[in-house]
This record gives C-alpha cells, sequence and structure tokens, in this order.
C-alpha cells in the first residue's frame, strides 16, 4: 500500500528512535536507522536530514546504486500537493554564455561560478586554512621560465604519449574529483565522454557521485581509466569496492590516495553548509569513514591480495616518501605529486617543489617508476613545465570540473611549438630554468629505513 504523507507527518520523525526521510518523494522510515552506525558520513549525517526532503542532499553525493539497499524502508509518498526537491539543477551556461568567447580556464571557472549552486561552488573552490597552497601552487609555475630554441620545423606537434604502456592522446589526465554532479547532472559520465573526445586518461573518484560502472559503460575501447582508493575503516567496503573494479576492463589502474587520512578546514565548504544545508559540510561526509591509520607495509600488503591491478601512489609531497614507493616496484607502478588541490595541508609544498627534490636528491627514481603531478595547473605552459622537469603526465582537477574543452591542449601545442619541440618526448630540463624555484625546495637530503623513518645527513 502506498500511504501519502504531508510533510508535517514526516517532520515528526526527526529523531535517531525514529528517522523518516524523504527522497526523490518517497518516504523512507525507521528502517533506514540502521544505517546510522555504518554510513561512511556518520549517523549525524543521517540525523541531520531525518524529517524532512533530503534529496538535494542526497542526489549528488551517493551513486544511485545506494536506493537499492534501502527500498525495505519504502513506506509511502509525499504528497502530491509538495513538490519534491530536484537536485543538481544547474543553469545551462550554453545558453547564457557564448561559450567560444572563453579563451582560458580562469574564464570557464568565472562562468561555471555563476551558475552552479553555492554549495557545488563551495565545495569545488573551497581549500585549506587560508588556500595558501591552493594560491602557491598555481604561482609557483610563474616562477618557472621557459629557455625557447628558435630554426625549428614546428608544423607537426604531437602530443600522444604513453603512461603506463596504454596509449593516450595527449601527457593530461583527468585528477580524482568527487560529487561531479554537484554542479552538473551528467557528473562523471559527463567528464568521461569529454576524455573520450581528447583520448585524455580519467581516474574516477572513489567518492564519485556515480558508480564506476555507470562511469565507463559508454566509454570508447580504447579510453583509459583509473580508479581512486580512499582505504575506509570498514576494510570489508573497501574489499567489495575492488572486486567490483577488478571486473571492468576500461579501469586498468588503482589510485591509493595518502594526502588526506583525514579532511582539512575547507572554511569555504563549513560556511556555505553551516548557513545553508543542515547536514553538515560535503568534505566532513565524505572523510568519515576513512581509515587514517594506513602505513606501507600493511596496507601495500593488504591492496595486493585485492587487486592484481597496477598501483599509483598519489598524494606524496617529500623526496623521502617517493624514495620509499621506489622500493615498493613493481607493484607501485608510479607516483603522483600531489598536495590534494590544497584542501589537506595549508602550507604544504606544491607538486614542482617535490618534482625538483627528486631531481636533486634521487633522480634514479625516474628509471624506476613514472612520476606524474597535479595541483596548479592553469595554462598550457604550467603542462610543458612540469614535463620539463620530469614529470610523465599533468592532471587537472577543478578544471575538469568547471568545463574543460579544448583550451588547454592547444595552450599547450602552442607553446611546444614556440618553444622548438614538437614531440611530449622532446621535453626536458634544457627548455627550463627553475633557478628561482631551486632556491625555495627543501635543502638538506635524508637517508630512509624501509618504514619510513629519516636518517639526517649533515648538520640541520
Amino acid at each position: 500500500m502506498n500511504k501519502i504523507f504531508t510533510s508535517a507527518e514526516v517532520a515528526h520523525h526527526n529523531k535517531e528512535s525514529s528517522c523518516w526521510v524523504v527522497l526523490y518523494g518517497k518516504v523512507y522510515d525507521d528502517k533506514v536507522t540502521h544505517f546510522l552506525s555504518s554510513h561512511p558520513g556518520g549517523s549525524q549525517a543521517i540525523l541531520r536530514v531525518s524529517g524532512r526532503d533530503a534529496t538535494d542532499d542526497f542526489d549528488p553525493i551517493h551513486p544511485p546504486e545506494t536506493m537499492d539497499s534501502i527500498q525495505s524502508a519504502l513506506i509511502g509518498s509525499i504528497s502530491l500537493d509538495e513538490k519534491p526537491s530536484c537536485a543538481t539543477q544547474t543553469k545551462d551556461i550554453v545558453g547564457e554564455i557564448d561559450v567560444n568567447t572563453l579563451l582560458n580556464l580562469d574564464e570557464i571557472e568565472k562562468a561555471a561560478t555563476n551558475v552552479i549552486s553555492k554549495k557545488a561552488w563551495a565545495y569545488y573552490y573551497s581549500a585549506a586554512d587560508d588556500k595558501t597552497t591552493k594560491d602557491f601552487n598555481t604561482q609557483v609555475y610563474r616562477s618557472l621560465l621557459l629557455r625557447p630554441r628558435v630554426f625549428v620545423d614546428c608544423r607537426r606537434c604531437d602530443v600522444e604519449t604513453e603512461l603506463l604502456g596504454w596509449k593516450v592522446g595527449l601527457p593530461i589526465y583527468v585528477s580524482p574529483t568527487a560529487m561531479a554532479r554537484l554542479g552538473h547532472p551528467s557528473g562523471e559520465a559527463g567528464i568521461a565522454e569529454a576524455c573520450g573526445a581528447f583520448g585524455a586518461l580519467q581516474i574516477i573518484a572513489n567518492n564519485s557521485s556515480l558508480s564506476p560502472e555507470q562511469v565507463v559503460a559508454k566509454a570508447l575501447p580504447t579510453q583509459v581509466f583509473g580508479w581512486q582508493l580512499y582505504v575506509q575503516l570498514d576494510r570489508r567496503a573497501s574489499e567489495a569496492m575492488l572486486a567490483r573494479v577488478n571486473r571492468l576492463d576500461a579501469v586498468k589502474f588503482v589510485v591509493l590516495t595518502l594526502d588526506a587520512p583525514v579532511s582539512g578546514k575547507r572554511e569555504d565548504d563549513e560556511r556555505i553548509n553551516v548557513q545553508s544545508n543542515p547536514a553538515g559540510s560535503v568534505s566532513a561526509q565524505l572523510f568519515a569513514g576513512t581509515d587514517p591509520s594506513l602505513t606501507w607495509n600493511e596496507t601495500l600488503e593488504w591492496l595486493s591480495r585485492h587487486t592484481k591491478k597496477p598501483i599509483i601512489l598519489k598524494g606524496l609531497q617529500t623526496h623521502e616518501d617517493v624514495v620509499i614507493a621506489a622500493r615498493y616496484t613493481p607493484l607501485v607502478r608510479a607516483v603522483i605529486l600531489s598536495n590534494h588541490g590544497g584542501r589537506s595541508l595549508d602550507t604544504a609544498p606544491p607538486a614542482v617543489h617535490t618534482l625538483l627534490e627528486v631531481r636533486k636528491y634521487c633522480p634514479h627514481v625516474f628509471k624506476k617508476m613514472e612520476v606524474w603531478v597535479d595541483g596548479g595547473i592553469r595554462r598550457g605552459t604550467d603542462v610543458v613545465k612540469a614535463l620539463c622537469l620530469g614529470a610523465k603526465a599533468v592532471g587537472i582537477g577543478r578544471p575538469a570540473l568547471w568545463g574543460l574543452g579544448a583550451v588547454l591542449l592547444d595552450e599547450t601545442k602552442t607553446c611546444m611549438r614556440l618553444l622548438g619541440a614538437t614531440t611530449v618526448d622532446d621535453l626536458g630540463p634544457r627548455y627550463i630554468n627553475s633557478s628561482i624555484v631551486e632556491q625555495q625546495i627543501y635543502r638538506t637530503p635524508t637517508d630512509i629505513d624501509d618504514e619510513g623513518a629519516l636518517v639526517c645527513k649533515g648538520k640541520l
């Protein structure tokens, strides 16, 4: 029997002993309370939306398959006289703005900011504390100077490359960026479609608002995907997801993220949600179930038992950790130098600093594994500079969410032509002057034992 409820009737059930919620016009009763102890966002994530329509909070964060697990709690519908919430409603940017007039990623971001919801803006834009690291991620590239060569036939410019042995159309990949449906209903599947058009690699976020199966469903046979893993306190949940990912041929590797064992203090996200969203900040909900107790030997041994796909470690921020990671090859095939887009620890170093540390103190690493970087990429010149310093690939996060087009690819090709390089393999340190930035990097090389303990050389 499909009973009809009014909002007033539902509103009385707003506590743990009687917890009702409305999702997509349907009413779910006390049976949802069994999720309180196991919900990744913690019990407050459900209790704060009890007694009301929670669609706008639920829809962009949870893959549709989540609904299957709560169908036993369905008891009726909300009154038709009370219009249900409709999440992820975003204005049509194409209808309001001529996208052909947007000439760079900053302009694309500004245009997108004007049409997405405040909740989406706060989650995407936010960074830790004073945003020092977020801002420096971009600024540091301005201090790297290019050294162009002339009398080079640059009619042809080939940006194709190989990552972990798979051919891709360009050395720019999409970093794992959660909750893409906060900005647009197509979410991560829309990003996958764009990647297919450019031949770009995409890493699917652990906290994607679509399931990995949905993201790759319409992918081209040649597309390359990775899947990001945040290890959960409930290891069985992570193992179940790994089992699903293992069955997806399109997903070629697993990316273990290490730079966010807990959420950073993202004040824009917190402020918007404190003011307008009783469910709390998006970041707090996503990280509530993350395991902060990972260690080199235990975690990598556990992961190797649950997937045979290549493993990439994301979030390394010192040359010491890169050296340790290299000792785990061939289990670990690559590392991503990243500070989580400045969203974790403020005043942590930009990836360029870590890349220069690796070049200075442990250059042998480049021969043992691939080194990727992300964070702060706003121009094609930034891409080229990172590649010149030894990065094999360059990741973009927020730009893909704001709306990635051909802008970054065209800028990269233009930069390479003006530099006198016609292929990605041509790029190297001879094309770049990094003297200014080298003065800023860490200056005390260290010896490292297998567990990561540091033994300093010389005086501190």
